[in-house]
Order: structure tokens, then C-alpha cells, then sequence
């Protein structure tokens, strides 16, 4: 029979998380998350002393995400996104399968330069508009949009940056960012290629062979994303400036933080530059910024911490490591196997930021060597930011892509998105976590000099 305080812990986990994918009213999922934090801090589940250790665990993350969101909402403001989308269209010249993997980079670049969540919100829209703007029927619109929120998603895989969840794990297992993609990089951009081929496969039937593009080209002055309408609102000098100012900063991650700069300073100069930059340009100030920045973002990481840290407190992480350790003590193979698999299952239950966060703190519990800990961890990635995808409770990112399609009338349920992710997504995992096994068994042989 389960202690009591076990019991507590896994109905408010359950009720939380509920609650979080349920939104009842459009609630903020924080809402949730934090009255179960809170619930479970006054209940001593989760000692009060340890606030300040869970606030310094994932207050670093937090403002990294939040900076690089306010860069993102400067850039929209200048026109960079729309700009981006002309582009695409011009650049498929008139064929439908050629703009789907224009849409699939667009998506891939956006995660990659900014974040998950940022990219769903950003690009959704904009392929709404281009898919409606070129008058395509419903059944040809999915492969567009569908292609593009789950490489939006998986896209946070390959560089830590991208990704709160990976973020805050990151930290945990001791990986710094170059480490992270050194070992990252390569095998889920591999799963990616994958995921992209099979999902091309998937829709080759619904995909036009050919699109109209003139239809863009001569949109109405009102459309957002016309030609005229981006050749005058389009501030040039502001929109190169910007551009480079976002590239030296994703650089200056991976070139400062071996110099032991913090992730959220790098983060927070750049957002202060391109804030600084369009008021001297503009004189325009940081309400609307204000405003479309998630600053709940650490709330929530926070609270969902709390939670995570009270399911280890009743001995959940023990059972994972009872269950599971052996296995991934065995070899390296079976250590990227079992948790990538293990994070993927829970993921698609209970949402990938608990099921990561449950992951690592396990793995933090099992007596294994710092490099069998970070494959498992970087496994564990690929299982919550690729094989989450399955189901629309994987990640926040795809729930909110789902509410999107329902505020533009777009019609997409649950099951049909299964029929997709089915096909595509067990692939896709294992294709990743194999190549995330050939490729850290590669740089290792190198470094010991034996190739």
C-alpha cells in the first residue's frame, strides 16, 4: 500500500498536468502548475529550503528563453518573418513540393535561431496565411502545416538553446552548450532529414505539384504578407542590422560560455541591443514587447520543478532507478535505447517538461560514469523533443499549434494527427537515437585515438 504523502503527490501531479492540457476557460497552464507547486510546498512534500536551489536551477534557462523571445518580437516588428515567407513562395517557382521543403527549412531555421514554442507561434500563422493566400484546398493545406509544427518542435533538439526543458537538464548532467552539440548536433539533425523524407512520403499524394504563385505576388494591399506591403514597411538598414546583431549572438553562446559568460547574460545583451536599437531608430518604446513576452515562462518552469523535485521526494526517481538502472548501466546502446524510449512513453502521457525533468534527476540517481549519464541524457532529449510528437499532449508547442488551427477554422483532430505521427514518429525515434549511438561511440574511439 502507497504512504499517504505518495498518494497526495501523484493526484496532485495528475490533477496538474490535467489541468495544464486541459486549459478549461483558455487558462495559462501556469495557473495550474503553480496552485500544484504550491499545494505541495505547503504541504512539506517539498521542503520550503529548497526554493532557492529549484529557483537557481531553472532561472538561467528561464531568461535565456524570455531574452530570445523579446528578439524574436523585435525582428517580427521590422517585418523579417513575412519577409521570410515571400521569399519561400518565390523560391518554390510555382511547385507545391518544393515549397514543402521550403516550409519544413523555414521552420527548422526559426527553432534553430530562437526557440520551440517561439517558432510554433511565428510560423503557424505565416503558413496559414501562404497556404490560404494560394487558395489550396483543405486536404492540400495539412502537409504544410502538419510538416511544419513537428520539425518547429524537433528542431529544439540539436543546439540546447532551443528548448527550456534542454536547458535546464543540460545543467543537471554537467554538459556545457559546446559539448551538448558536439555530441547533439549531428543525430537529430539526422532524425529530423528522416522525419521530413517519411512525412514527405506520408503526403506526396496531397501535395500540389504545382501552386500559384501569382496569387502572391498580387495580393490585396491588406494582405500582411504582399510584396507591396513588405517593400514598404520594411525598414531595410534595421532589418540587415537586426539579422547580424541575432547571428553574433547565437555565435557568442557557443564562443563566451567556455569563458564561463552565463547563457542569460549573452541573452539579455542581445535582447537589450535590438530593444536599444529599434527606440534610436524608431522612437518607438517597449510596450508591445512587454506584452507579447511570456514572462509566466519562469513561473512555470518553476513550479513544474517543484512538482518534479515532490515526485522524488515520495520515491518515484528510485523506482525509475530500480526499475531501470541495470539496463542502462549494461552499455552504452541500451542506456540510449531505454531512455529515450522511457522519456518518449511518458512524454506522450504527461507532456515532455515533467517527463525530461523525471528523467534526468533519475539518471542523476543511478551509479553510472558522467559520459554513460550524458548520452542517456542527451537519449532522453531526443525522447522528448522528437518522440514526444506522437501524441498533440507531447508538448506544449504542439498544443498550442492545435489551438491555432482552431482560432483560423482550420479542421484537425486528435485522431487525425495520430494517423499521421503513427506512421512517421516510432521511425523517426528510432532512426535518431540509433545514429545518437553510432555517432557518440565514433567520437569517442576518436578521442582515444583509435581512428
Amino acid at each position: 500500500m502507497l504512504p499517504n504523502g505518495t498518494i497526495i503527490t501523484l493526484l496532485i501531479f495528475s490533477l496538474t498536468v490535467l489541468f495544464m492540457l486541459w486549459k478549461p476557460r483558455g487558462i495559462n497552464e501556469t495557473i495550474p502548475t503553480s496552485i500544484g507547486a504550491a499545494l505541495l510546498l505547503l504541504l512539506g512534500i517539498v521542503p520550503f529550503q529548497d526554493i532557492v536551489s529549484i529557483f537557481n536551477m531553472v532561472s538561467g534557462a528561464s531568461i535565456t528563453i524570455l531574452s530570445t523571445i523579446v528578439m524574436t518580437i523585435v525582428l517580427e516588428s521590422v517585418g523579417f518573418f513575412h519577409w521570410a515567407a515571400i521569399n519561400i513562395v518565390n523560391r518554390s517557382r510555382g511547385s507545391g513540393k518544393l515549397l514543402f521543403f521550403y516550409v519544413t527549412i523555414l521552420c527548422f531555421l526559426v527553432t534553430i535561431f530562437f526557440n520551440n514554442d517561439g517558432s510554433i507561434l511565428i510560423t503557424t500563422p505565416i503558413i496559414i496565411h501562404i497556404v490560404k493566400t494560394l487558395r489550396l484546398r483543405p486536404h492540400q493545406q495539412i502537409p504544410y502545416l502538419v510538416s511544419g509544427a513537428l520539425v518547429a518542435t524537433a528542431a529544439s533538439a540539436p543546439i540546447a538553446v532551443s528548448n527550456i526543458a534542454n536547458l535546464i537538464a543540460m545543467k543537471i548532467v554537467g554538459l556545457d552548450l559546446n559539448g551538448y552539440v558536439d555530441m547533439m548536433f549531428v543525430p537529430s539533425v539526422i532524425g529530423i532529414i528522416t522525419m521530413v523524407l517519411l512525412l514527405f512520403i506520408y503526403f506526396k499524394k496531397d501535395i500540389p505539384d504545382k501552386i500559384n504563385t501569382s496569387l502572391f505576388q498580387n495580393g490585396m494591399k491588406s494582405n500582411p504578407l504582399s510584396t507591396s506591403t513588405i517593400e514598404q514597411t520594411i525598414d531595410w538598414k534595421m532589418f540587415y542590422i537586426s539579422l547580424i546583431i541575432i547571428v553574433i549572438i547565437r555565435v557568442s553562446y557557443f564562443a563566451l560560455t567556455p569563458l564561463g559568460i552565463p547563457l542569460e547574460v549573452i541573452s539579455i545583451i542581445g535582447a537589450v541591443i535590438l530593444i536599444s536599437l529599434r527606440y534610436f531608430r524608431y522612437k518607438k518604446g517597449g510596450k508591445d514587447i512587454i506584452l507579447k513576452t511570456p514572462w509566466h515562462i519562469l513561473l512555470f518552469a518553476f513550479s513544474m520543478y517543484v512538482i518534479v523535485f515532490a515526485l522524488q521526494n515520495v520515491g518515484l526517481t528510485d523506482y525509475l532507478v530500480d526499475l531501470i538502472g541495470p539496463i542502462v548501466e549494461s552499455n552504452h546502446f541500451n542506456a540510449i535505447m531505454i531512455m529515450g524510449v522511457l522519456v518518449s512513453f511518458l512524454s506522450n502521457i504527461v507532456n515532455n517538461l515533467p517527463s525530461i525533468m523525471i528523467g534526468t534527476l533519475a539518471l542523476t540517481g543511478m551509479d553510472i560514469n558522467l559520459h554513460t549519464t550524458q548520452i542517456s541524457y542527451l537519449a532522453s532529449i531526443i525522447g522528448s523533443d522528437i518522440g514526444s510528437l506522437l501524441t498533440p499532449i507531447g508538448t506544449l508547442a504542439t498544443l498550442i499549434w492545435m489551438f491555432i488551427l482552431r482560432k483560423n477554422n482550420i479542421k484537425f483532430s486528435w485522431g487525425q494527427y495520430f494517423k499521421v505521427t503513427i506512421m512517421v514518429i516510432p521511425i523517426t525515434l528510432f532512426v535518431s537515437l540509433v545514429s545518437l549511438y553510432l555517432w557518440t561511440e565514433w567520437i569517442t574511439f576518436y578521442k582515444e585515438g583509435l581512428f
